[in-house]
């Protein structure tokens, strides 16, 4: 794992609706109340400006304030990443249901995709959650807070983070059926389609040999999250099956029933624990006909939050936390 970034503060704008470039609209003013960010938006996956559903329908990730809960990055210590969860009563926060074994899933990921990293905070008495600083390099990250307050709906909700320092931006990679990460290679068959639910199956070996001793992983043999291009509309589908259940393989193959929103350009990230470590697998897969992938946006809006990185960072990273 990459060192942790040094945070120096937090200065927090607004995403309420989308738009063409990176989908993300700003507001300059205090949270947008509940009742305004359940306005119609615009589609972030067609630059034409048609009407999208309401928000309730819009995929995870795309909003900092629904449903009466609202996503607020707080100052930290060097080295941590800190946030809380206000609630309809404009409180933090306190009490989560239990998800995959976590009450909060915080991932991370850089505009152009290219650093991607899932960890759990620790959360504190007055509703701040703490971790070591995820944020492994400069650029424009996105932060998204997966989660169910108890009594409440799941919710994921997403706020943008700088680390300053010059970066170079980084292409989508090529569609491919098959990746490698520490040793192991991961190969996925089936192929998402805009609007209705696909099955994608990722299959894991190691030195030509497939792996059948998968270890749970918060639950699950495997955990997947899906990124559309541009504007990270976030996707967290888990895989059939659960392991003890009496009929589900600890691999090599792990299947999930997934459904992306539009047509477009999507990175995935398949979570998979062996060995007792974590590794993940990265794709690039194209749903439905979205013509050519868009090119970096290194003219993208300015950030919501920033913090400041160590100087001896580098390439974005990824892992768990």
């Amino acid at each position: 794992m990459n060192t942790a970034t040094k945070l120096s503060g937090f200065t927090l704008g607004l995403a309420a609706v989308f738009g063409a470039a990176y989908g993300v609209g700003q507001l300059t003013g205090p949270v947008t109340p509940a009742a305004e960010s359940r306005h119609e938006a615009t589609d972030p996956g067609h630059g034409d400006g048609h009407s999208a559903a309401p928000t309730e329908h819009l995929p995870g990730g795309l909003l900092v304030s629904d449903r009466g809960y609202t996503l607020q990055p707080v100052t930290a210590p060097a080295g941590e990443f800190a946030f809380r969860v206000t609630g309809p009563d404009g409180r933090p926060v306190t009490r989560y249901d239990v998800a995959h074994e976590q009450r909060m899933h915080l991932i991370v990921a850089r505009r152009d995709l290219s650093g991607f990293r899932h960890v759990h905070p620790e959360l504190a008495a007055d509703g701040t959650w703490r971790v070591a600083s995820p944020l492994a390099g400069p650029g424009v990250w996105r932060a998204f807070a997966d989660f169910t307050p108890t009594g409440g709906e799941p919710l994921t909700l997403g706020v943008d983070v700088t680390v300053p320092g010059a970066l170079a931006e980084r292409p989508l990679p090529a569609p491919a059926t098959s990746t490698t990460v520490d040793g192991y290679t991961v190969t996925i068959s089936g192929t998402p389609q805009p609007g209705r639910t696909s099955r994608l199956t990722l299959t894991v070996s190691r030195d030509g040999r497939p792996v059948t001793d998968l270890q749970p992983y918060l639950g699950a043999y495997g955990h997947l999250v899906a990124l559309r291009q541009g504007d990270l509309a976030y996707l967290h589908v888990h895989p059939e099956g659960a392991p003890g259940d009496g009929r589900t393989p600890a691999g090599p193959a792990v299947t999930f029933s997934a459904e992306v929103p539009s047509a477009g350009w999507y990175r995935l990230f398949l979570d998979f624990r062996h060995g007792g470590a974590v590794h993940t697998a990265e794709f690039t897969v194209v749903a439905g006909d979205p013509g050519t992938p868009a090119a970096p946006a290194t003219g993208a809006p300015a950030p919501t939050t920033t913090a400041t990185s160590d100087a001896g960072h580098g390439v974005p990273g990824h892992g768990h936390n």
